[in-house]
């Protein structure tokens, strides 16, 4: 396998720097400078993560975030960059830093004196809740009327209480998620909600704080966990770097993926600006649009592909922007070859 750079984030800092610790592998970990910030690196084999097991990206992600944990201990703030990203060489990480430069520095802008702390709060006892859950008037009506009934229940009719119950369930979370969620805005800058993993998760969120604000948002915490004492646990994780909100990651497109979209959008030209691309896709979806070819086959799919391509050249166009080509997006493979990396906030 290739030797390459594994790429932790960003911080602010113009020398180059070696630390005291190691990251994957056993590396030492340095920072690679371009003007005034500098990308946080430490050598080692490409690998495709993409593909590996799962054991092997546990043991990456632990070595990522000690690493970024290290460095925020240190006093600097760090903009993290997507679990599994690479570059190949010293030239590589210096492009990555040329042409995210003025999406990093405006971030760090943002994000100073900043820190994300994640939520997570469960039922404390889920079986309590179910059986209050079911016990609600809708519920209990309706299995009354069921068992009044002198036909025999069937399958069905249990789906249907397990629907109504899951229902009752999502809007009793949905109240104790809203409440908390008002109650930690208060003290914060933003919130990002993430996917809950189970039916006892009550919230999963991410919270981005001020530094100096961290001891009244614990405080808030404890007067939540006070008042829903007997119905709810809470877990804090943090302070953390802004993960939720402001993880980077590197786009590198392929030539033949924008040669697609171009010709999938018709345009015939060797550049096209942005505002081109957007009057052309406009005009094509409106013309494959679904509601007006009803009975048109394969259509859904012909609209799916134009707006797949319009979303291609979308990333390509900011790539070209970010190399400085302004809103022109160029599409001979030379000029392609200088446009190719995107480097951009994690969706």
């Amino acid at each position: 396998m290739p030797a390459g750079k594994y790429v932790y984030g960003f911080i602010e800092e113009p020398q180059k720097k070696e630390f005291s610790f190691t990251g994957i592998n056993g590396k030492k970990v340095t920072a690679i400078p371009y003007q005034d910030v500098s990308i946080v690196v430490s050598n080692s084999e490409i690998i495709d993560y993409t593909y590996c097991r799962k054991d092997t990206l546990a043991e990456l992600l632990v070595w990522h975030q000690k690493v970024i944990e290290k460095i925020m201990n240190l006093e600097y703030t760090i903009i993290p960059m997507r679990l599994g990203t690479f570059a190949a060489d010293e030239n590589g990480v210096k492009d990555i830093l040329n042409k995210g430069y003025n999406l990093i520095e405006d971030i760090f802008k943002k994000i100073k004196n900043i820190i994300e702390i994640d939520i997570i709060s469960t039922w404390k006892d889920f079986v309590s809740i179910l059986k209050e859950t079911g016990e609600e008037k809708e519920i209990k009506e309706f299995k009354e009327n069921l068992l009044a009934n002198s036909k025999k229940i069937t399958v069905d009719d249990q789906m249907k209480v397990g629907i109504i119950l899951k229902k009752a369930l999502e809007n009793k979370r949905g109240k104790y998620a809203f409440k908390i969620q008002n109650a930690l805005k208060e003290v914060s800058h933003d919130l990002k909600v993430h996917e809950l993993m189970d039916d006892k998760m009550v919230i999963n969120s991410a919270f981005l704080i001020d530094k100096s604000k961290q001891t009244e948002f614990y405080e808030k915490i404890e007067s939540l966990n006070n008042e829903f004492d007997d119905k709810l646990n809470f877990r804090c994780v943090g302070p953390l770097p802004p993960y939720s909100f402001y993880t980077l990651e590197i786009k590198k497109m392929q030539f033949k993926e924008i040669d697609w979209a171009k010709k999938k959008l018709r345009l015939s030209d060797d550049f096209a600006t942005q505002n081109e691309v957007r009057k052309t896709y406009r005009k094509l979806a409106l013309s494959f649009h679904p509601d007006r070819n009803p009975n048109t086959p394969g259509i859904e799919k012909e609209f799916d592909e134009v707006t797949k391509a319009y979303k291609i050249l979308g990333n390509y166009g900011e790539a070209c922007k970010q190399a400085g080509k302004e809103d022109n997006l160029f599409f001979n493979e030379e000029e392609f070859e200088k446009n190719k990396i995107l480097v951009k906030v994690r969706d």
